[in-house]
């Protein structure tokens, strides 16, 4: 049998989760648990989360926490008796082991990946590489496959110390962004040259736009609001940037709309300024509060919601594991200097820390030129 290899073994560690009330978003709660290292199963692993990014994505996944299973990533403790009324946020953030019952896997040893707004998480890997892993904890088999790759930095040949934070903000907001793009692409854009974009300032947007613009004839537009115009046209990435009022004036030609704010009211704007020239319309996103389904009756082509993890699941098959890896690895690299200036990481610690970067996303008042990076640690 293994041994626990970390010098807390025997201790106990004071932990912290931040649960939100899944009916009702702005009811929040701090709840302390203690963990006991030594209580590790064989191959288990127990992590320290050192940071983690909030984005409006995170908000999305609590939006659709019931529809699309994310509650079920990390059941909460705490519940006193509620049911389940209450859940934890998964974010995207690095880890270090602290606790080890895994053969292959050594204390200190650092990852990335999907985690709990929390201190700690205990993990079950499986399907080790040198440079990644499956989470293999039981309640996680049936849940989207995406979210359950864990990348293990000492062999992550795009990693960089400097980019460590946009790592967190930005990389899984851009795998979205590559399958959009190698889904629009494979489609030939549905025959349209003209590809608009709405909440253009929002991140999974200028990561799409930074790759459509490797297509020849692709012209890119970005709807945004009045108050971001100035950051989505100093992207450089956009051929094209057009506010919410004025999509009326834009010219009538055959085009794909990529949904990422989800309002009901752009939606259906675009929908009936385009009609038949709009050969498809991808539902993506829904940052915006006032959420809808896309709804019947809209001129053009019908919404389709874009699940980025069946897309991902269909070119691993294609590709093969590696095959994406080095795919998006390419492509990655070749974004990441396009950062530089474009995102100011503002960092905060501290349960109060993140309290107040929740409610600024929960309200969508953080700016776009913002990336908050956190950590539960004060």
């Amino acid at each position: 049998m293994s041994q626990i290899l970390t010098a807390t073994a025997k201790s106990d560690l004071a932990g912290v989760q931040f649960q939100v009330q899944k009916a009702d978003l702005n009811k929040t709660r701090f709840v302390d648990a203690v963990l006991h290292a030594d209580d590790l199963q064989p191959d288990q692993i127990l992590v320290k989360i050192d940071s983690f990014a909030l984005t409006a994505n995170n908000i999305t996944y609590a939006q659709l926490g019931d529809v699309m299973s994310y509650w079920g990533f990390f059941p909460p403790n705490g519940q006193n008796g509620e049911d389940d009324a209450w859940g934890i946020i998964p974010v995207w953030g690095f880890a270090d082991v602290i606790a080890s019952r895994h053969p292959a896997i050594a204390v200190d040893e650092r990852i990335f990946g999907y985690f709990p707004m929390a201190t700690h998480l205990v993990m079950t890997p499986g399907k080790l590489t040198d440079s990644n892993f499956i989470e293999a904890a039981p309640h996680r088999a049936k849940l989207p496959p995406a979210y359950n790759s864990y990348l293990r930095i000492t062999a992550d040949p795009t990693f960089s110390e400097d980019f460590e934070a946009y790592q967190s903000l930005l990389r899984p907001l851009f795998i979205t962004s590559f399958l959009i793009d190698d889904f629009l692409s494979d489609e030939k854009f549905f025959g349209a040259q003209t590809v608009i974009l709405s909440s253009a300032s929002s991140k999974t947007a200028f990561g799409l736009a930074h790759l459509l613009h490797r297509h020849k004839g692709a012209t890119v537009v970005g709807l945004t609001s009045g108050s971001n115009r100035a950051f989505v046209e100093g992207l450089g990435c956009y051929d094209r940037v057009v506010t919410y009022d004025e999509i009326g004036q834009q010219p009538v030609e055959d085009a794909v709309y990529v949904d990422f704010a989800g309002s009901a009211e752009v939606r259906r704007a675009v929908h009936e300024h385009y009609g038949d020239h709009l050969k498809y319309s991808c539902a993506v996103g829904m940052s915006h509060r006032e959420m809808n389904p896309p709804g019947k009756g809209l001129p053009g082509a019908k919404p389709i919601f874009f699940f980025a993890p069946d897309r991902m699941v269909k070119r691993s098959k294609d590709w093969g594991r590696g095959g994406m890896e080095t795919r998006l690895n390419a492509a990655w690299t070749e974004f990441v200097p396009a950062l530089q200036g474009s995102i100011t990481v503002v960092r905060g610690t501290g349960r109060s820390a993140v309290e107040a970067a929740y409610r600024s996303m929960l309200a969508g008042s953080v700016k776009p030129d913002e990336g908050h990076v956190l950590s539960l640690w004060d």
